[in-house]
């Protein structure tokens, strides 16, 4: 379908803008009017893109007074489509761009595992350091967890969540929607146990734990809050300008979606919960405008080389993990992808290298599965 699409448009270019750009050089004088109608036709061009199949998939799924979601296709290094439907806030009734950011949640991940990358790359950090080592007062089970570990969440470190509760049970209530947990608070949680779930290394289990505790290592390796880091050597270099690591009082979300979910029929405010201020395993807002650089980036190796990348890439059975991403293919197509579920917003990321194919699926409302949208979409562009 996409070859197809651009088949059509090609043959239009050629039947209707190469006479346009032929009356200019004879004419000059008309050579602005034609440069007008030229910039008039890349415009038609792009919204004529492939999109009414999109827009069939998700028109039924999103009314006119709902929060939404915006989609991002980028096909061969060029976006082929980027929509927003509906409402970023109920309140104000705000619509849904390309610069409104949505809070990441999970797939903030793979900007934490960069983050670790850029570390070992800089000679600060290893893969094989361990967590003792570089907190010396961490419990001695943590001299078995590397940052390898922690990367493709080998680690066996107890979930945070499961700790909270715990502690909630024999200390009463403790953290809120307006008291968050904080990164130091939940190493804090894991220092007070004398061992993990698992041996290291010996089974696989989803760590959001050990995505904190990547948090922190970025800070204390590089000497800068984890924030400011992301700032200094991806988000600014990459020129992904509205993309941030939010933390409440010390920097603004821009162009912000609020999280709702729907209960009797009616979508309410759950934008935050007592877990929403921890930063490295999802405390990253970005937008499709930022997104679309992110995976240029990714595909030019702007950060780090093809053979820097390439421990990133390495997938840990039985869930194919890699660092910061799920690696598993789709119909034998290689694909690094990474979903994000957190209270009000769901996301995901599908890139296929191989296929020059990425699409990003970020949703303000938790009644969308932006997983399983996008892989309706994936056979229409292979």
């Amino acid at each position: 379908m996409y070859t197809e699409f651009l088949l059509v448009n090609t043959l239009l270019f050629v039947g209707i803008m190469l006479p346009v750009l032929t009356f200019a050089r004879s004419c000059p004088k008309m050579a602005p009017c034609s440069l007008l109608a030229i910039a008039v036709f890349l415009s038609a061009l792009k919204a004529t893109a492939p999109d009414s199949p999109i827009n069939s998939l998700f028109a039924p799924l999103i009314d006119a007074k709902s929060p939404g979601a915006a989609v991002l296709i980028r096909k061969n290094g060029h976006t082929v489509f980027s929509q927003g439907y509906r409402l970023a806030d109920l309140r104000t009734s705000a619509s849904i761009d390309d610069q409104t950011n949505f809070r990441l949640a999970s797939v903030s991940k793979q900007f934490t595992a960069m983050a670790i990358m850029l570390l070992v790359h800089d000679g600060k950090l290893r893969y094989d350091q361990n967590l003792a080592e570089i907190f010396p007062g961490f419990p001695a089970y943590g001299r078995a967890i590397t940052v390898r570990h922690l990367l493709n969440h080998t680690s066996g470190l107890a979930d945070y969540e499961t700790l909270m509760e715990a502690k909630e049970k024999t200390a009463g209530p403790i953290w809120s929607t307006t008291k968050q947990i904080r990164d130091d608070e939940v190493f804090v949680l894991l220092a007070q146990q004398e061992a993990g779930d698992f041996a290291p290394g010996t089974n696989w289990a989803y760590s959001n734990s050990g995505y904190v505790v990547l948090g922190l290592i970025v800070a204390k390796i590089s000497g800068l809050p984890f924030p400011e880091f992301l700032q200094r050597r991806m988000f600014v270099p990459l020129q992904m300008s509205h993309t941030i690591a939010y933390v409440n009082g010390q920097n603004t979300i821009r162009h912000r979606a609020y999280g709702y979910s729907k209960k009797d029929g009616h979508f309410i405010d759950t934008d935050q919960s007592s877990t929403s201020a921890t930063l490295g395993d999802g405390g990253i807002y970005s937008n499709l405008r930022d997104l679309a650089r992110w995976d240029e980036a990714l595909a030019s190796n702007k950060l780090l080389s093809k053979a820097q990348m390439a421990p990133a890439a390495d997938p840990v059975p039985p869930k194919s993990y890699g660092f910061g991403w799920f690696l598993n293919p789709i119909d034998r197509h290689s694909r690094m992808w990474h979903a994000g579920e957190t209270s009000g917003f769901r996301t995901v990321i599908e890139r296929f290298p191989t296929e020059s194919l990425s699409i990003v699926i970020l949703c303000n409302r938790t009644d969308l599965d932006p997983a399983d949208l996008a892989e309706k979409i994936v056979p229409r562009y292979f």
